[in-house]
């Protein structure tokens, strides 16, 4: 198997409130796609939004609605490169809708970050690494 992550896909409540959120508050590239499911180019990856529970069917695993209530174990990053940067993503990310639960502030490794959940309660790190970059290089290129 080789090292990539192709598609990262979140099961959702409301589909089209979703959508929204990730194409017009997040600012996502949104790719033409069936109605059923909705495709954004990220640079280095896709994110897919589907209904939660026919996600479920489809990896025929119960299907639970306690995101909003529970940690489920799994966070997406962002890494920006700067401290203001990480602040500045989390005051856009808290107008578009999302709730945020960590604001920016330093932390034991020796950068500096913030958490918000999506309208899914997808958690999400917003990061400054100091050290080194992590993940692709941004560009203005984006390949379809």
């Amino acid at each position: 198997m080789k090292p990539r992550i192709s598609m990262i896909t979140l099961g959702v409540k409301d589909f089209e409130k979703s959508v929204a959120f990730y194409r017009d508050g997040l600012g996502f590239p949104q790719k033409e796609s069936p109605p059923s499911v909705a495709f954004f180019t990220l640079n280095g990856t896709w994110l897919g939004l589907y209904d939660r529970d026919a996600l479920a069917e489809d990896a025929q695993v119960a299907s639970s609605d306690n995101t909003d209530q529970s940690f489920s174990g799994f966070a997406l990053a962002h890494n920006v490169k700067s401290e203001a940067e990480v602040d500045q993503v989390l005051a856009e990310v808290e107008v578009a809708g999302a709730t945020i639960t960590k604001y920016g502030q330093k932390v034991f490794w020796g950068g500096y970050s913030g958490y918000f959940k999506d309208l899914d309660g997808y958690l999400w790190e917003v990061a400054y690494n100091p050290f080194c970059w992590i993940g692709p290089e941004d560009s203005i290129d984006i390949r379809w």
